[in-house]
């Protein structure tokens, strides 16, 4: 597991049996999108991922324990209400790993659900969809709902391992970026070694209003990574130059993010995506969304994770042009989302 980690805080919330609660807007895990990177990142270069405001919320309810001499309510088995919203065939797709999932951070907190009950209601306002870091939400999300059912006071490192074993359910060796995104939001430098991976978390100066969409098409990851791995080593110099290019964009949107310059941000974007474009990880329907956006009135957009599909995201400089880029996003996209970097 990762231990490069800053910043501690607790964050409680308490459900000590059935029908008991305590309400709290802190049970949550953010999702996220990766702002600059992709692709670039496997080859021990660093990436910038940024938590969005949009969560998952959990609550935990247990049943009373007693001992088998005991008389009294009592109750056994595992109750998952998924409530939260998500685009079609997700949940379907994801339910078993989900599951697994679950059952991973209750065994990290020592609940046999053979022996007690456990019902679990996921909610919040995030919407499951690939690329967005639904699963790390997820287990951080039912990590901290857990703890507090229990009476349990943890570090946000505490909650971020204990969502790193249930990532194990989704993605058997997560790299651990998607739920320390989950748990301490703001933005988080990434770097691949070849030891355990770097994580480095920034908090954001101010807010930023952006718009993702989704394409509505799944691609693989194995398959984008291993194509582009062949364009690498088909011709080193070629994709040595885009490592270059791309390490002077990361070094630039590193300083812009942590002065809050969020126009800057949005022209490094626009050339992150050219770079994505180049490795041919991008595709058309990708390119529709960026280009709408950008004439829309976004500063800047680009395609966020796999490619070939999936997500992109588009800064907004003020709630008028964010709602104009969603309207004109919604017009093309399956899925369109307002939310903010968190």
């Amino acid at each position: 597991y990762p231990r490069s980690i800053k910043h501690v805080t607790p964050s409680p919330y308490l459900c000590q049996k059935m029908g008991e609660e305590k309400k709290s807007s802190k049970n949550i895990g953010f999702g996220k999108l990766i702002l600059f990177g992709e692709h670039f990142v496997v080859y021990k270069v660093p990436a910038l991922v940024a938590a969005v405001k949009a969560a998952t919320e959990c609550k935990v309810e247990l049943s009373s324990k007693t001992t088998e001499s005991e008389d009294g309510a009592w109750s056994s088995g595992l109750l998952i209400e998924d409530n939260r919203p998500a685009v079609p065939g997700y949940k379907r797709k994801k339910r078993d790993e989900m599951i697994e999932a679950t059952k991973l951070v209750l065994k990290h907190f020592k609940v046999d659900h053979e022996k007690r009950g456990v019902k679990i209601t996921l909610g919040g306002d995030l919407c499951a969809v690939s690329g967005i870091g639904a699963s790390a939400s997820n287990a951080v999300s039912l990590s901290r709902a857990l703890a507090d059912a229990l009476g349990m006071e943890l570090t946000e490192e505490e909650i971020n391992r204990a969502g790193y074993e249930g990532e194990k359910g989704y993605h058997g060796t997560p790299s651990g970026i998607d739920n320390t995104a989950a748990t301490y939001g703001g933005v988080l430098s990434f770097c691949r070694t070849d030891g355990d991976p770097k994580f480095e978390i920034k908090k954001l100066p101010s807010p930023c209003r952006i718009v993702y969409a989704s394409t509505g098409i799944t691609s693989s990851t194995t398959k984008v990574v291993g194509d582009v791995r062949k364009k690498k080593e088909a011709d080193p110099e070629w994709f040595d130059k885009l490592l270059v290019q791309y390490k002077k964009v990361y070094e630039e949107a590193d300083k812009a993010l942590e002065q809050g310059d969020w126009k800057k941000v949005g022209e490094l974007a626009d050339e992150n995506h050219k770079l994505l474009q180049q490795l041919t990880v991008s595709c058309k329907e990708l390119d529709d969304l960026v280009d709408a956006a950008k004439k829309a009135g976004a500063t800047g957009a680009k395609m966020a994770g796999t490619g070939r599909g999936g997500l992109m995201w588009a800064i907004c400089l003020d709630e008028k042009s964010q709602n104009e880029v969603f309207d004109a996003l919604s017009k093309i996209a399956p899925q369109a989302w307002k939310t903010e970097f968190a």
